[in-house]
């Protein structure tokens, strides 16, 4: 995996680290989401298998190391660095709670101990991976909750911001609970069902809609799903019921989705195609799809694209990636920030769950003092994983248990709640006695 992608003062300063002797010393760096968007009440935890597989093959090549010497920023760093990049790999250890956890503001995400350098420059991807992942998790899961059991298919690969960002998106969505994806590098990549057979220009590219729709189900057969409205959607919805089965169902992508939906049932119900389903589409999100569900309009399943890929409400999480502890030889530095709006705690973390409430700890404080269940796990041990990340299926299925504990008040779409996360008294302590320390003397 190339230790490039990353941001350049992360790599100035591992060279002023390695300049200044700080190779020996072990830090360790939290990451977490400072506030959670105005749109939602919590996130769910998605990209601890990219960080893995990122941590497990990091390496500099030759032609990474020849283009950072040709940097002028690197023009006074010692030769022994750049050999010191060469023989770098992840040694460390990660902490992290598992894929679909649901977390709220505040809470490590992700802990990495390792030796400064590494530490350092692992940062960028760490907090891309799991920052874009958690949101669209996020995001997914608020469709989920109101299709109210009908599927969900993530279908924004096309408007994501980036190709890699549209299997990444695939792949979140699903661990959240949609049913599948359009994009097919994520289906064959993370084991994810794919979905969708044709276009409008599918359509628009035969003599009839009549020739377009045999052929299609010519080749498609009982997954054939017919797109009604590329001319006038009930003249597709009565042909489609003329040509009957093989069928899966037909898909409606714009106009009055409401009131479609009720005609088009009718005609198919009427030619005895009471099983072929009626798929929804054209600019869905969490919202509009409540609106379909409370309407009693009969669609069976939503694909969800554009709104989904990007999270377009909240399209971006305030991820930070903050040192908590430095350790000097047998000597341990407590580390925090304290600036206004962007202060941060000192110490290695652990969360502890409840059933109403979460407390943050100290990771060395005792699990009896709190009654919880404690939720960062290792992951990572000295460069070596500690068990195999669960299959994806299974994280997809204990998000949806662990959503489904959910105090109900979270699950509302529309009305801002708060869960309780405590801060424990120790660990309350401990930041206040770091800020009278590196208060400057008056």
């Amino acid at each position: 995996m190339p230790a490039l992608n990353t941001d350049l003062y992360e790599l100035t300063m591992a060279a002023g680290y390695f300049a200044a002797g700080k190779t020996q010393e072990i830090a360790t760096f939290e990451l977490l989401i400072r506030r959670l968007p105005e749109h939602r009440n919590f996130l769910i935890a998605a990209g601890l298998e990219q960080a893995v597989e990122y941590l497990g093959g990091l390496a500099f090549g030759k032609q990474e190391l020849d283009y950072l010497r040709s940097l002028p920023q690197f023009h006074n760093a010692s030769p022994d660095f750049f050999n010191c990049l060469a023989d770098l790999r992840f040694t460390g250890d990660l902490f992290a709670v598992p894929e679909g956890t649901p977390i709220f503001a505040n809470e490590p995400i992700a802990i990495v101990r390792a030796p400064l350098i590494e530490a350092q420059l692992i940062e960028t991807y760490l907090l891309s991976t799991f920052a874009f992942q958690t949101m669209i998790a996020s995001k997914a899961a608020r469709c989920v909750i109101a299709s109210e059991g009908r599927p969900i298919v993530e279908f924004g690969s096309r408007r994501a911001h980036g190709p890699e960002a549209g299997i990444l998106a695939g792949r979140a969505a699903y661990l959240a609970g949609c049913a599948g994806t359009s994009n097919t590098e994520a289906g064959m990549r993370f084991g994810i069902p794919v979905f969708g057979t044709a276009a409008h220009s599918w359509t628009m590219s035969f003599p009839s809609e009549e020739e377009s729709f045999r052929a299609l189900q010519e080749l498609l057969g009982d997954t054939t799903v017919f797109l009604l409205d590329t001319y006038d959607t009930i003249e597709g919805a009565r042909l489609a019921a003329r040509l009957g089965h093989p069928i899966w169902g037909v898909r409606l992508d714009s106009g009055d989705l409401v009131a479609l939906s009720r005609e088009v049932r009718r005609i198919l119900d009427n030619a005895g195609l009471q099983d072929a389903k009626i798929f929804a589409t054209n600019d869905l999100n969490e919202h509009r799809i409540t609106e379909l569900v409370r309407s009693g309009a009969p669609f069976d399943a939503f694909g969800v694209g554009t709104q989904l890929a990007t999270s377009a409400d909240a399209p971006a999480l305030g991820a930070v990636y903050k040192l908590v502890e430095l350790k000097r030889g047998n000597t341990l530095q407590y580390a925090a920030k304290f600036s206004d709006e962007k202060s941060t705690l000192p110490g290695a973390k652990q969360i502890y769950r409840s059933r109403d409430r979460d407390v943050v700890a100290l990771y060395s404080e005792c699990n009896s003092d709190f009654h919880g269940t404690p939720l960062v796990r290792p992951v990572i041990n000295n460069g070596e994983l500690v068990e195999p990340l669960p299959p994806l299926a299974k994280s997809r299925e204990d998000a949806q248990t662990a959503i489904a504990a959910l105090p109900k008040e979270l699950l509302s779409l529309t009305e801002q709640t708060s869960y309780p996360v405590e801060i424990s008294p120790r660990l309350v302590q401990l930041a206040e006695t770091l800020r009278q320390e590196l208060q400057p003397a008056r």
